[in-house]
């Protein structure tokens, strides 16, 4: 029988299911973006060029990881890569999508910049 990720084997015949959730608040580990954050992603894009000085007019604009926070809505963190240096530029987003039944409006909270690629992303 195969197991899949998120089961673990009891005896020969039966398996418990586990998830892996965060605490209620906290920030989920970092992991590749998704869809729904690439997407999120795009729509801030804009903004998050406005305010990022990037002196080497680069059109790179890739998000490679994020972390997420469940609040009054959606916190996320999201590292995004801007190219240029050999070391290549990112900027570290933090971005809020309200509730749904508020809108689901979307908010630069806050970004850290310049940050290399190889900087480990962290919740701030």
């Amino acid at each position: 029988m195969l197991v899949t990720s998120g089961q673990r084997r009891t005896s020969d015949f039966s398996y418990t299911h586990t998830a892996v959730m965060s605490m209620c608040g906290g920030w989920s580990p970092v992991k590749p973006v998704t869809l729904e954050v690439i997407k999120i992603c795009l729509e801030m894009r804009k903004l998050i060029e406005d305010r990022v000085v990037n002196g080497n007019d680069s059109k790179v604009y890739i998000p490679s990881v994020y972390s997420s926070q469940v609040v009054n809505g959606k916190n996320y963190v999201v590292k995004v890569f801007l190219g240029g240096s050999d070391d290549g530029v990112c900027v570290h987003a933090k971005i809020h999508q309200a509730l749904p039944c508020n809108g689901g409006k979307l908010t630069l909270s806050g970004f850290m910049f310049p940050k290399t690629f190889d900087e480990h992303l962290e919740p701030f």
